[in-house]
Order: structure tokens, then sequence, then C-alpha cells
């Protein structure tokens, strides 16, 4: 994609992850929260970079559902004859989810778009075990942007024309491919607390300790309400890998788009219980419930791509909220709030103390 003529990263990136998801059929879906995920500086300049070279994204990828797919055709990915890209859909499939997961790491996810890209070209072509030599076509404006990798943590190393990844994202190594039983794995949900789909998370104790060293104290106080509650009593590697490996971004099918028009109307009332479920659960648990828990838990027997779309339209009509991409997180939504179902300390910090009286009780700091 960088030798394409893309005047910035912005563009550029907007064009891997489409043309990685069209890499099959010439067509990729994205959709306005996958736009937003990807912290451009200029998302419609970006878009219409893409326009220019004569692929099709419609205005809805701007201004539509956040949460619905558009198409966006790749004219170039969709001839059958020479393909530039020879995927099948599982390698497709673990190809994008190995981007998203890269684009969201803790290390990058915050830095300039330039930044980013090259994360994905270092991870790409790079380990941990070693120098690697850097990637052939690295664009100027990534290269100049190596010393934040290094500087975040994301490499361990970098020389003039060499890179190590830093062992922290060694998971992140497109060097190692994933063993047989990490390919056919059928992984329960990432974002609500589960493990992703690609399986490519190798668990190290020493790795998770410095993770949770270099978390805020409110995550690290949230991490842990998960990884040492006895009624979860979940495995390390499991809570490890749910929040150090971000989810795969979610895209539905319109066969799941019409389950859930048909699941919604034989439940009118999903919202609210959602909601008191949450209050409940972390009375019990002290934290959220994953999207399998959720379901679970309200008798919901849902297949994972409708559980994930249900999650999200609970959560786009302000029934439940979560924080950012931080698993186990749910709680009720405004709409919710509005009805009254609210968690605890909410509740109690509606009431004002009395004029002149005093209080001794300090305010608990946020959680996650």
């Amino acid at each position: 994609m960088v030798s394409l003529a893309l005047p910035c990263p912005d563009a550029q990136l907007l064009a891997v992850v489409v043309a990685i998801r069209g890499a099959r059929g010439g067509v990729g879906n994205v959709t306005g929260a996958d736009l937003a995920a990807l912290r451009l500086d200029d998302p419609r300049g970006a878009v219409d970079a893409l326009r220019g070279l004569g692929w099709g994204v419609a205005d809805a990828l701007l201004d539509g559902d956040p949460v619905t797919p558009v198409p966006i055709t790749v004219p170039d990915l969709a001839r059958e004859v020479d393909h530039p890209l020879s995927f099948g859909e599982s390698k497709r499939s673990r190809v994008s989810g190995w981007a998203s997961r890269t684009l969201s790491a803790k290390q990058v996810k915050k830095l300039p778009p330039a930044a980013r890209l090259a994360g994905l070209f270092v991870a790409a072509h790079g380990t941990s075990e070693h120098l690697a030599p850097l990637p052939p076509g690295l664009p100027e404006s990534c290269r100049a942007a190596l010393p934040d990798l290094l500087r975040k943590g994301f490499l361990a190393e970098l020389s003039e024309d060499h890179g190590r990844l830093d062992p922290a994202v060694c998971h992140l190594s497109g060097l190692r491919p994933p063993a047989e039983e990490e390919r056919s794995a059928d992984a329960p949900d990432g974002a609500g607390g589960g493990v992703s789909t690609a399986r490519q998370f190798r668990f190290s104790a020493d790795t998770w300790a410095r993770w949770k060293d270099s978390a805020t104290p409110a995550l690290r106080r949230h991490v842990e309400a998960v990884e040492y509650c006895a009624v979860c009593a979940l495995r390390p590697e499991r809570v490890a890998e749910a929040f150090m490996v971000p989810s795969d971004p979610r895209t539905f099918t319109e066969k799941t788009e019409a389950a859930y028009a048909k699941w919604k109307d034989a439940h009118p009332d999903r919202g609210p219980l959602a909601a008191e479920f949450t209050v409940a659960f972390r009375a019990e648990h002290g934290h959220g419930p994953s999207y399998g828990q959720l379901s679970s838990g309200l008798g919901w027997k849902l297949k994972r791509g409708l559980r994930g779309l249900v999650v999200e339209r609970l959560v786009h009509h302000e029934w439940l909220m979560g924080t950012g991409t931080v698993p186990w997180t749910l709680r009720p939504g405004q709409a919710a709030q509005a009805q009254g179902i609210t968690l605890p300390r909410a509740r109690s910090s509606v009431a004002a103390p009395q004029a002149g009286a005093r209080s001794s009780v300090t305010a608990p700091q946020a959680r996650p």
C-alpha cells in the first residue's frame, strides 16, 4: 500500500486496513467505529485520497451509523488474474485480526498515524528475540517515528537499519507462524473479557507483571479485581490476554443483522434487563460481566457474532456503557440511569449532604 500515490500516513494507514479486509474479493467492510479507532488526524482527507485512486467509499463511512459496515471497493483487488494478495479466507481473517491488535497495542495506540503504521511494519518483519532488518519500503514518515516506538516500549532496540521488538509485544511478531491448534481454536469474545480469535498470545508471568506495573492505579485495581475474582476463577493467562491483546474489530454479516432484528422483537425488555444484570453482577464479583457472562446470565443463548451485535446495540442505545476497549467494564448507560438503574455508588452520589453537615467519607477513586 505504501507504493500507492497517497499523500500522508492517514491515507496509507486506512488503505492498509481496507486492503487487508478486501483482500479476497476486492471489497472490504469498515464501520465508522473502525475509522474512529484508527485515530486519523484527517479522516475525511484520508477517504478523499482513497477515492482519488478510484476506490469506492460511500459517504456513510463518515456520516452514517457508526456500527453499520460500509463496503469499500478496491478495484485492483477485485481482479481474478494476477491478484496482488493471494489470501485464503482464514489467512485474511488472521492478518486482519493481527493488524487490529497491533494498532491497538497499549504502547502505540495513542501515537500519531505514522508511528502506528511504522508499528505495523516492524511487527510484521521483526521479532523480540534478535535485531532484525527494518522492512524495505518503510515510508520516511514512519522511519522518523521509530524513536517514538522505542520510547513507548514497542521496540526494545533500534539501530540505523535494524530493530528488535520489546518482549511485551512479542505476541505481535509476524515472524512466528501460529501453531495448528492456535489456528483452529474457537475462542470467546475478546472485547467482552475473553481471548482473541487468533490465539497467538504466549503467556509470561514476568511480562504480565511488567504490564500491570505500567498500568494506571485505577486500571490495575480493575485488572486485579478480575484476576483475583473468586467467583469467576479465571486462569491468569486468560485475563492477561484479554487486557494485553485487544480484541478484533467486529463486523457483522447480513445474516447476523437479520438474526438480531428477529431476536430483538422477541426481547423488548432487553435494555433494562441487561443494565440490571450488570448491577447485580458487579455487587457479587466486584467488576462488570463479559459479553458471554451477560448473555448466559440472562439466559440468552446467542452465537458469538449475534452476541457481539446485541451488546453493541445495547451500548449504542445507551442501556449499557463500558470503558473503551477495556474488558469486564459493562455497566448501566445513560438510558438505564434515567430509569433509576444505577450502581450503588452512583445512587449515593445523587443525594447531596445537608447544609452544614460534615462527612469523613472520602469519595472513592473512579474505576474503569
